[in-house]
């Protein structure tokens, strides 16, 4: 009797498969479930296992798979730019499978509508955002000319394409994970997270397709698990590549702003105590694990507290002294009927700005309706200027911002050129964009801003990608 293999709420069940049977390459992917009494591997190990057995003479019964070959067609005509031609081309020859990394406005999702429609296989697209989630939706109606399932934001309709978010997807998967061939992962620098990365292991889907501007990640354990789970980096392209040509010219200035003598004052004695209790006990901040042990010291020792509101203070004034007000509006008047997206690194900050000078602010309290309001606002020019802390990073189609104004963020690389991706879009009329990013001069801020931008978006000289 052959073996066969089955869908069983995010795993493989394989019956009647020994150890003995199985290449050791393989075997590792198996193990014994004792309250099962079988054998179960995950769900995206199906096409490296039913292959690998093939290739050594064992045939398998597949009851795993439920997703049937699609009449798909093309509603509209689709013409390739080149650096989408060469990522599509790349992840075809890598077995259909990998990530593409692509600037912001380079078109990933034509990338994703060029797979769905070569595999012509059930796709299931996992996005991060509400606004991504109807964004894909509607390119996908547009591009098909069918109805397209959605899960999250209220909706649970899966159908043959179909477009969810990261948390509805990690809810549903054991029970839809056997009905799609391709899987798209946008914003995939997502999936590795220990929650998000699940999605991905239950579902079958042997082509896989991760999509990114930045997929490289901090921690080597998770770039592991995103191989894992959707192949190597098959293509990237480079900001500079497509500057002038299918991305506005851009430059990036950056602006030393003095702090108030009282701000500096009350900065320089706040960064006092932080900084001679990260010395006595010997914290350097290298990584996440010394943030977490920093909180832990200043929850047992008594100058504890003291210690945590010193690093608040020093860290608030650094961000938003009233230097960088005053020179937002300068910018602002500067740019007097262009459309122009202010970043924060915190909610607090964004609406300080949005009170002292009477602009929309969206934050992730802002409402769908308020917030759809104000996008479209912004679009049309009713609102020229917008403010927001994080919730535009990523997600968020904007073609007619043309300057970002960074009043604060984090060291983040992958937050900064998000945010320079926000206003490449091209547009009628955008001859160039600019992004000006505000630095409290003789602060912290001066070494977070060297960090984030260690980037070839911000090395003018570093051109050139590989496909």
């Amino acid at each position: 009797m052959n073996p066969s293999v089955r869908f069983d709420h995010g795993t493989l069940v394989w019956q009647d498969l020994a150890p003995a049977m199985v290449p050791a390459e393989l075997l590792a992917r198996i193990r014994y479930d004792e309250r099962s009494r079988s054998y179960r591997s995950r769900g995206c190990d199906y096409a490296e296992l039913l292959l690998g057995l093939m290739a050594h003479g064992i045939r398998v019964e597949d009851r795993a798979r439920a997703f049937p070959e699609l009449d798909l067609r093309l509603a509209e005509a689709l013409t390739p730019r080149p650096h989408q031609q060469a990522a599509f081309t790349a992840w075809r020859q890598n077995a259909f499978r990998g990530v593409a990394a692509l600037p912001t406005g380079a078109g990933k999702t034509i990338l994703a509508v060029m797979a769905i429609e070569y595999l012509r296989r059930p796709a299931l697209v996992l996005v991060p955002t509400i606004d991504l989630l109807q964004q894909w939706t509607g390119v996908l109606e547009k591009f098909f000319g069918m109805e397209v399932g959605m899960l999250g934001g209220g909706e649970h309709r899966v159908l043959p394409l179909t477009v969810s978010t990261y948390d509805s997807a990690v809810l549903q998967m054991e029970f839809i994970g056997d009905r799609f061939g391709l899987l798209v992962a946008d914003e995939c620098h997502h999936l590795p997270g220990p929650v998000y990365r699940m999605a991905a292991a239950m579902a079958l889907a042997p082509y896989r397709l991760g999509l990114s501007a930045t997929p490289e990640l901090e921690e080597e354990e998770r770039n592991a698990v995103m191989a894992d789970l959707l192949g190597p980096v098959v293509c990237r392209v480079d900001i500079g590549e497509l500057e002038g040509k299918y991305l506005s010219p851009y430059r990036t200035e950056r602006i030393a702003v003095q702090l108030d003598p009282d701000e500096a004052e009350e900065y320089r004695r706040n960064r006092v105590i932080y900084t001679d209790f990260l010395r006595a006990n010997g914290l350097q901040f290298r990584n996440a694990a010394d943030w977490g042990r920093f909180l832990g010291l200043c929850a047992r020792r008594s100058e504890g507290k003291r210690v945590l509101q010193a690093f608040f203070a020093q860290r608030r004034i650094a961000r938003g002294g009233r230097g960088k007000v005053r020179t937002v509006w300068n910018l602002l008047r500067r740019h007097a009927g262009e459309r122009v997206l202010i970043f924060t690194a915190d909610n607090a900050a964004a609406y300080q700005l949005g009170r002292e000078f009477a602009l929309p602010v969206i934050t992730h309290h802002t409402g769908a309706r308020e917030r759809k309001e104000f996008l479209e606002g912004f679009r049309e020019g009713a609102y020229p200027v917008l403010v927001t802390s994080k919730v535009l990073n990523e997600g968020v189609d904007v073609p007619a911002a043309g300057v970002g104004i960074v009043l604060s963020g984090s060291g983040s690389v992958r937050e900064h050129v998000q945010r320079l991706g926000r206003i490449l879009r091209p547009a009628p009329g955008k001859e160039q964009a600019v992004l000006y990013e505000l630095i409290s001069a003789g602060t912290s801020e001066e070494g977070v801003s060297e960090r984030r931008r260690d980037h070839r978006a911000y090395r003018r000289k570093e051109k050139g990608g590989t496909c």
